[in-house]
C-alpha cells in the first residue's frame, strides 16, 4: 500500500461516514448504503484509480437515485 492509497481511503471513508450517519438520521436507504460501502470498500481494492472511480461512482449515487 503506498501513500496515495491511504490518503484516498481515508477521504472515502470519512465521506461514508458523514452519508452513514446521514442516512441514519434521516431514515434515508440510499444514503446509510451509500455511506457503508465508501467505508468498506477501501480494505477491497488495491487500484488506485479503480479505488477513486468506485469512490465517486459511490458519493454521486444518492444524488442521482432517489427513494
Amino acid at each position: 500500500m503506498n501513500t496515495s492509497m491511504l490518503l484516498w481511503s481515508l477521504l472515502f471513508s470519512s465521506i461514508g461516514l458523514g452519508f452513514f450517519i446521514y442516512g441514519k438520521k434521516q431514515k434515508a436507504v440510499i444514503p446509510l448504503f451509500s455511506g457503508l460501502g465508501l467505508m468498506i470498500y477501501p480494505y477491497f481494492v488495491s487500484n488506485t484509480l479503480l479505488l477513486v472511480a468506485i469512490g465517486v461512482a459511490l458519493m454521486v449515487l444518492p444524488y442521482f437515485v432517489r427513494v
